[in-house]
C-alpha cells in the first residue's frame, strides 16, 4: 500500500493561501488545512511548528510579491510610497491575509525585504541615524494598519456593508445635540470608513513623511 504523499513547504504554502482566500485566522485551523490536502496535521508540523507559524510564512509570501514589483527610484519619499502602495495592492488581492499579516506580522524573507528598503530609504533622507529606527516603526505601524483596516472593509459582503452604512446614517445623522453637540454640527460632512479609502491612504501617508522631513 503506497504511502501517503509528502507535501513540500511551497506546496503547503499555496493550500494555506487559497484556503485563507475565504477564511480569516481564527476559523483557520491547521487541521483543517491538513484534511484539504488529504494528510494528517502532524505532517504539516513537520514544517511549521505551529498555526501562527504557518500564518506568518503565508503573510511573508505576500510581502514577498510586493517587493518583486517594487523598484527604488525617486527619492526617499518617492521609494517609501511606492513601496507601501506595492506592498497595499499585493494584500488588497487578498484581504483576508492583511488581517493577518497586521495581527501576526512576519520574520521572514519578505518582511526583512521591506524592512531594508525603507531603512534604506530613510538613510538617504539626511535623518539623523540615531533617529531613523524610530521613523521606521512610526511609518511600519502606520502601513499595517492603513493595510489590514482597508482590507477588513473590503471583506464584507454588499449586504454587511449596507448594513453598517445604515448604521452609521442613524448614529451620525440621528445624534442628539445636546448630547452630541459636535457631531451633529458636522454630520452631513463626515464620511463613513470605507469612503475616499484611497485618497486617505496617500495623504495620511505623506502626512507622516512630511513630519520626518520637517525633523531633517
Amino acid at each position: 500500500m503506497a504511502g501517503r504523499r509528502r507535501w513540500s513547504t511551497e506546496e503547503i504554502l499555496d493550500a494555506a493561501e487559497q484556503v485563507l482566500r475565504t477564511s480569516d485566522a481564527d476559523s483557520f485551523s491547521v487541521r483543517g488545512l491538513a484534511a484539504t490536502l488529504g494528510t494528517d496535521s502532524s505532517s504539516l508540523y513537520r514544517h511549521f511548528r505551529s498555526k501562527t507559524e504557518l500564518l506568518r510564512a503565508v503573510a511573508d509570501r505576500i510581502l514577498l510579491a510586493a517587493v518583486e514589483g517594487h523598484r527604488p527610484e525617486g527619492d526617499w519619499k518617492q521609494r517609501i510610497t511606492e513601496l507601501a502602495l506595492h506592498v497595499r495592492e499585493a494584500f488588497g488581492r487578498q484581504p483576508q491575509l492583511a488581517a493577518i499579516w497586521g495581527r501576526y506580522a512576519s520574520g521572514g524573507t519578505g518582511s526583512r525585504l521591506v524592512m531594508e528598503e525603507v531603512l534604506q530609504a530613510l538613510q538617504t533622507s539626511g535623518l539623523p541615524e540615531e533617529k531613523i529606527p524610530a521613523a521606521y516603526h512610526r511609518i511600519a505601524i502606520l502601513l499595517t494598519s492603513l493595510v489590514a483596516s482597508e482590507a477588513a472593509i473590503s471583506t464584507l459582503t454588499p449586504k454587511e456593508y449596507d448594513q453598517g452604512l445604515e448604521l452609521f446614517r442613524v448614529a451620525v445623522l440621528g445624534a442628539d445635540p445636546d448630547h452630541f453637540p459636535a457631531l451633529s454640527h458636522f454630520a452631513r460632512e463626515i464620511r463613513p470608513l470605507g469612503a475616499d479609502r484611497d485618497q486617505a491612504f496617500h495623504e495620511i501617508l505623506a502626512a507622516q513623511l512630511a513630519q520626518i522631513e520637517t525633523a531633517l
